[in-house]
């Protein structure tokens, strides 16, 4: 099996296809499986498509300790750099999203485009009154996830995440079954990954002086505090475009494969 050996964690990766390299991010319960109805809707077709597991998810080793999101960013980095070639296109979800964003404020050389799909960035817009109105009760129930996995309900607090937090009640049983069960069994990365204490920001003032063309999409089914952070990455970042994917909620690579590709596709394209 492939993996990139790091002086940290080694990491699982997958490539397919042919053409200008791509880097696929996935978010927080996730791995690079995530990404498969999105490479399935022809995505490889354009790109030679790497897709990975984050450290401590899916196949790739954890690192010591709960790690950081600037480790992730220098996997990130390491994956472009060895696996590439620089400059890569980079699409992120989520967690991945705001993972590839952190590491454009630093390394913006790293990038020929960035497409990144709902950054859950939430300390960059804690004042702003209409977000924090809107993240109350998605931070209560993250409290109540957190207090799940702590205690190995690791399926009752992924069903929890999902439907109060990132896509709405009902959305679990409509998730396929793969997708559900790599939630339950990277969950307890979630609980890693927020005790970061700089897991909800981004260098706003790298990003401004990042000239990469960024693509910044988010779904109409998603709670409306997302939209309010793309709006506030929107003003940093110098090569912004705002996409919105109607029908679609935070991870549309999964729900809406193709209306996905075909948006993220067309932005590079045009680039």
């Amino acid at each position: 099996m492939p993996f990139l050996r790091t002086d940290g964690p080694n990491l699982y990766y997958e490539v397919v296809g042919e053409g200008e390299p791509l880097v696929l991010v996935h978010g927080s319960w996730n791995d690079h499986t995530s990404w498969q109805p999105a490479i399935e809707a022809d995505i490889r077709a354009s790109f030679r498509v790497l897709s990975y597991d984050r450290r401590g998810h899916g196949q790739s080793e954890p690192g010591p300790g709960p790690g950081t999101r600037r480790q992730d960013e220098d996997d990130l980095a390491a994956l472009i750099e060895r696996l590439g070639p620089a400059p890569a296109h980079v699409a992120g979800n989520s967690f991945g999203a705001a993972t590839a964003l952190g590491l454009a404020s630093r390394r913006p050389e790293l990038f020929r485009t960035l497409t990144v799909h709902e950054p859950p960035l939430v300390a960059i817009v804690a004042d702003d009154p209409a977000a924090r109105q809107g993240m109350g009760a998605a931070s209560a129930s993250i409290e109540s996830v957190l207090d799940l996995v702590r205690k190995g309900e690791h399926e009752q607090g992924a069903r929890l995440f999902v439907e109060e937090v990132a896509m709405g009640p009902g959305t679990w049983d409509r998730l396929p079954p793969q997708v559900r069960d790599t939630f339950v069994h990277n969950a307890p990365t979630f609980l890693d990954e927020q005790s970061d204490p700089d897991w909800a920001t981004v260098d706003l003032e790298g990003l401004s002086r990042c000239d990469v063309p960024v693509l910044l999409s988010g779904g109409t089914e998603s709670p409306a505090w997302l939209a309010t952070i793309l709006d506030h990455l929107a003003e940093a970042l110098p090569g912004a475009r705002r996409q919105t994917l109607e029908g679609a909620g935070h991870i549309p690579h999964v729900t809406h494969p193709r209306q996905y590709v075909e948006a993220l596709t067309r932005f590079i394209r045009q680039d």
